[in-house]
């Protein structure tokens, strides 16, 4: 990934170069490359390299398997706030998320063991051509609204054509999910042959992973999604009192967790889909304050916040670039779409069919904590504290805890 650097980017202008910045790693040291060796440690084939942190013959003999992605847990983050913590006492090292590092492409990567180059999911807001509109793809619904996938006609897991993690392995395997979205059309779509187990509370969500570990009677995989970090980041703040008091609750939990389930011969995972940053009003660049460049575009931006996905008129092409280069250079990287899968920030091999109309003609990456946001007609303002999706260690870098029981 060297040879993506701010000097071939669209802007080669004397800026000081972007800090702080990093890239997926998919050779061995991405979330992906975790999910190859869960996925091999199970008794199944992967596609990519296992993480050289964990390789798959390190675990393959451990009874149950336990994966808790903490949503927003980034590893600087965890690393700055709670040096002494339960966490960082068991530590293994940290990873890379994905790109965009955002919970609609990672956590598609950890129920699919893909990266986005093949499962082509590359955003909160994508551009689905197959059913003609943008989509929010979690919720499932057209981002001017509407009903979901299944009541639209749409079967979601035909749509996708991803193959789930569950069905990857021959073991038994449970979802651990919070209970108002476990039933949605997107986590239907990748739960395969997994037992659906549902939660309200952090407590709720240890019960029922504590249930399923004492019922097993062979190797098994359970799969635990914990969501609350990362709203209280996007409403209060990553920085702020709320978020350092839920990571002793979210600790607090885990010691107790691993308490009853002692003997079990299990080996807990902890992880993330990405970290976040803190941003404020003076960040927001609002496309509605920029004409000009809205006038360039052929959809709605795309993608996130901190990396969008921008579909241009060919006839304006030119007067995008350059307006991107005068006016928006300090605060983003301009890059041509097709460059970035060719630098392998999606992943590596054969990219799937349509990720080059999901990522549009250029990607505008955010520096510093800057975001760039489009409010459509009849949209209410939206705004977000903690943000992620771009290539900021803060964003880019997850923990890899292992506490055994």
């Amino acid at each position: 990934m060297e040879h993506l650097h701010r000097g071939n980017s669209l802007f080669a202008m004397n800026q000081p170069k972007q800090l702080d910045t990093r890239y997926p790693d998919y050779r061995g040291g991405s979330i992906v490359n975790l999910m190859a060796s869960l996925i091999r440690a199970r008794g199944g084939s992967a596609d990519y390299a296992d993480l050289e942190l964990l390789p798959a013959s390190a675990i393959a003999d451990v009874q149950h398997i336990l994966l808790l992605v903490v949503d927003g847990l980034g590893a600087d983050w965890l690393r700055q706030h709670a040096p002494d913590g339960l966490l960082m006492r068991h530590c293994q090292g940290v990873m890379t998320s994905v790109f965009p590092a955002t919970t609609a492409t990672a956590i598609t990567s950890y129920l699919t063991g893909d990266a986005p180059q093949q499962h082509a999911l590359t955003g909160w807001h994508t551009w689905m051509r197959e059913l003609g509109c943008v989509m929010t793809v979690l919720p499932g619904r057209p981002r001017y609204g509407g009903v979901g996938y299944r009541q639209a006609g749409i079967n979601a897991h035909e749509l996708f054509g991803h193959r789930s993690v569950f069905n990857r392995m021959t073991t038994r395997s449970v979802a651990v999910s919070p209970a108002h979205i476990a039933c949605s059309d997107f986590n239907l779509a990748h739960l395969g042959c997994a037992q659906l187990r549902t939660f309200e509370t952090l407590h709720a969500m240890f019960k029922q992973a504590a249930r399923a570990i004492r019922k097993a009677r062979s190797p098994s995989y359970t799969y635990l999604y914990w969501p609350g970090l990362d709203s209280i980041g996007h409403e209060q703040g990553i920085e702020s009192r709320h978020a350092l008091l839920h990571l002793r609750q979210i600790e607090q939990g885990l010691e107790d967790f691993i308490g009853n389930i002692a003997g079990t011969d299990s080996l807990l995972l902890i992880s993330a889909d990405h970290g976040q940053i803190d941003t404020t009003a003076a960040d927001q660049l609002l496309l509605d304050d920029h004409p000009r460049l809205a006038d360039c575009l052929t959809l709605p931006l795309c993608g996130e916040p901190r990396a969008a996905f921008c579909y241009v008129h060919a006839h304006r092409a030119e007067t995008f670039e350059s307006y991107c280069r005068d006016l928006l250079a300090e605060r983003f990287d301009l890059h041509r779409s097709a460059d970035l899968i060719d630098a392998g920030l999606f992943g590596l091999g054969t990219p799937h069919p349509r990720l080059m109309e999901r990522i549009g003609d250029y990607t505008l990456i955010a520096r510093g904590n800057h975001v760039i946001r489009e409010r459509l007609p009849f949209e209410q303002p939206f705004h977000q504290i903690g943000v992620h999706g771009g290539l900021s260690s803060a964003e880019l870098m997850v923990p890899l805890c292992l506490m055994r029981a």
